[in-house]
């Protein structure tokens, strides 16, 4: 396995989230970095870290994305940029959109100015499902970023290069569904938004593998969309709640019955490749075949969570629950 991290100094923002921690865990066992940079705003969350990993490695900075100053300062020597903080509770965003625009949005383009000022190699941005076709404030802000990293390569023709991971939800992640159904197992009701609900479901291996692989293999531009499978919220209920009662309270604000990876009209921008899609910047959409990517046909009809070709059944959900306990 190559040692993409040899020697090199990793920052990751939003570094002490589900995400954050799984990547420590796997870089700190599997690579040799120079150095490690947790960076996050929750001092507490931090201290909980720093008693699970003890390295020589690692670094902690307090610190928000909104702070220009003090990301300026966490970027000194940095060469490789994870960006995974974010506000991502959808109904949070609703009732707080500005927050969420100053931490999703402006916190994106501080990290891309402090990025190029500083000559970091490479920043990866983390994106969401929820960011294309999106109906809710926190994908709206999460498409602005993308875009916002994507067209970044054009600032920085000769350095810094930028490119986004999109995925889907995270199994068994802070604010996932998997942690409010096990408290519902023991009241006996499960409530569900809609009987007929999908979406993707990523565990936090396979996310940080796939982000790996993507600063492995990115060039700038490029958004990384995995193939992952879709599951039935009904059937998760069924998995970790079996024998409860469903009560079906009709869909949130904000939610959609089934979620969308690649869009319809970002398919002729798109290939596709045995474990993934690359959707490329429209300047580029050409740009490459070498690694054997094929163009979508003509007839694309959206990568979606309810049109997938592989499904989690409940069998394999509990198998997941009992991994991820």
């Amino acid at each position: 396995m190559e040692d993409i991290f040899k020697n090199k100094t990793i920052l990751i923002t939003g570094g002490t989230g589900s995400f954050g921690k799984k990547f420590t865990e796997m870089v700190l066992t599997e690579y040799s970095p120079k150095k490690l940079i947790i960076f996050s705003r929750d001092e507490m969350k931090q201290y909980e870290m720093r008693k699970k990993f003890n390295d020589p490695k690692l670094r902690y900075f307090i610190g928000d994305v909104r702070d220009s100053d003090r990301l300026h300062r966490a970027f000194n020597g940095v060469d490789i940029v994870v960006h995974a903080a974010a506000l991502k509770i959808v109904p949070t965003a609703e009732y707080n959109p500005f927050e969420a625009v100053k931490t999703n949005v402006i916190g994106a383009e501080n990290v891309i100015n402090l990025a190029i000022d500083n000559k970091v190699e490479k920043v990866m941005a983390l994106s969401t499902d929820k960011a294309a076709n999106p109906i809710n404030l926190y994908g709206a802000t999460k498409l602005c970023a993308e875009k916002m990293f994507i067209a970044a390569n054009n600032y920085s023709p000769d350095g810094t290069i930028f490119s986004v991971v999109r995925y889907g939800n995270v199994f068994g992640s802070r604010g996932s569904v998997v942690p409010f159904f096990k408290e519902c197992r023991k009241k006996g009701i499960v409530p569900i938004t809609d009987e007929r609900m999908t979406r993707f479901w990523i565990t936090l291996e396979q996310g940080v593998n796939f982000v790996i692989e993507g600063i492995k293999g990115m060039k700038g531009g490029e958004l990384f969309i995995p193939k992952i499978p879709s599951m039935k919220v009904s059937d998760l209920a069924d998995a970790i709640c079996p024998g409860c009662e469903k009560k079906f309270i009709g869909i949130r604000a904000g939610e959609k019955l089934h979620e969308t990876m690649v869009p319809i009209d970002d398919g002729i921008y798109t290939y596709e490749y045995e474990n993934k899609f690359i959707t490329y910047p429209y300047e580029t959409s050409e740009c490459d075949k070498e690694n054997g990517g094929i163009s979508l046909p003509s007839d694309f009809d959206g990568y979606r969570s309810d049109n997938n070709t592989e499904w989690l059944s409940v069998e394999k959900l509990k198998e997941m629950i009992e991994n991820e306990t």
